[in-house]
């Protein structure tokens, strides 16, 4: 599997604090990531080293299904980088096996940059080549949701 890294952007009208808490606080972040798939969710902590789990049901089997990960790097309200390191199957993490290996580790990185009292959000992240236009998409309608998310009063 070849790996590539996209890159979106999008200036939201909101200080940086407040799209850092739009994004990642456990009640919007449900909100933004249904882009993905819907019901998704996170168990862990954004803190430098953590572990973290992000997760989802699968809509046919109703199985936990979703990606092993860690918080590789992590300055509040500027930086965050997400290690992706397995799968999670049926509930069951996945780090050694071939299908987890051919895609980890990959990095998601967002960076959160104040300008004229607006936020730049920077996103990058490693997609598989092949799902990449898929990917496209939803990043596009996700982070088109937090730009609502974090502009609401």
């Amino acid at each position: 599997m070849t790996m590539q890294t996209q890159h979106f952007s999008i200036m939201i009208n909101a200080p940086k604090e407040k799209v850092w808490r739009a994004m990642l606080d456990d009640k919007t972040y449900r909100e933004w990531t249904s882009a993905f798939s819907e019901g998704s969710y996170f168990e862990g902590a954004w803190e430098e080293g953590s572990k973290m789990l992000f997760l989802g049901h699968d809509p046919e089997t109703g199985a936990t299904g979703g990606m092993v990960s860690r918080i590789a790097k992590c300055r509040p309200f500027e930086f965050v980088s997400i290690e992706h390191l397995g799968i999670m199957n049926d509930g069951v993490e996945d780090t050694t096996s071939d299908e987890a290996r051919k895609w980890a580790p990959a990095y998601e990185n967002y960076t959160f940059t104040e300008k004229d009292g607006m936020t730049e959000l920077l996103v990058d992240s490693d997609t598989d080549e092949e799902q990449a236009a898929e990917f496209e998409k939803m990043w596009q309608v996700g982070l088109q949701r937090l730009k609502e998310i974090a502009e609401r009063t």
